[in-house]
């Protein structure tokens, strides 16, 4: 192996908007939230919200609204909020895992690299086990564990290291741009999911997993291999 090859050995998936649309049901709860407030946010704003915490969001929300609350009401209405949206997602079905995901997955998993998430949703766990993903995953790294928020690295510091590998061994997939830098910060490769306009710093952008190959990203990607 030559310095300018690099070899992986795991990937680490965010999952809102890489692997499942939760966004939707994310909006209806904020939504709901701001009315409750007597002010209402659009989806335009909601897309604002992409790799932000609860607390975050909540606090982003409240500015939009020129409403202010003590600490004691923001953790109220951050639970409340997260009541409305546990109901939502309990409700999901396999069907809403995005297109081309599974096929990923197992091609993935059959050239014998670990599989990681990495989500700042306390609620990352209910949403694989609703879609039936969990079974693909070695690690789950969620909003119970990780602490700093994007563009901190430690989102993906923490999978890799329970997967026992360094950040230069590891693809991250991602849709958000704090999450792209997130992922370069801590030394790994940052596979972009969405559109090439809003995701300009990472190494490839693709569009989704539907028909998507892993060697379709090491042809993209030359001077890397993946095992």
């Amino acid at each position: 192996m030559t310095d300018e090859t690099q070899t992986y050995r795991g990937c680490i998936f965010n999952l809102d908007g890489v692997l499942v649309d939760t966004a939707k049901y994310h909006y209806e709860a904020w939504r709901q939230l701001a009315n409750s407030l007597d002010f209402d946010i659009s989806r335009e704003q909601n897309e604002q919200l992409k790799g932000l915490g609860r607390m975050a969001s909540l606090e982003t929300i409240l500015s939009w609204g020129g409403i202010y609350l003590s600490e004691a009401e923001k953790m109220h209405w951050a639970d409340v909020k997260n009541n409305w949206y546990i109901g939502l997602i309990s409700n999901m079905k396999p069907g809403e895992v995005l297109p081309g995901v599974l096929y990923f997955l197992r091609q993935v998993r059959e050239k014998g690299m670990k599989i990681a998430l990495s989500s700042s949703s306390q609620n990352a766990r209910a949403v694989l086990k609703s879609t039936g993903l969990e079974p693909y995953f070695d690690v789950i790294a969620d909003g119970n564990t990780i602490k700093r928020q994007k563009p901190d690295p430690q989102c993906f510091l923490l999978p890799a290291e329970a997967m026992g590998l360094p950040p230069a061994e590891c693809l991250v997939f991602e849709d958000a741009p704090s999450g792209i830098t997130a992922a370069l910060l801590g030394g790994f490769t940052a596979i972009g999911v969405g559109r090439k306009e809003n995701l300009k710093q990472a190494s490839v952008v693709i569009a989704g997993f539907e028909n998507l190959r892993i060697d379709s990203l090491l042809a993209q990607h030359s001077e890397r291999v993946f095992i």
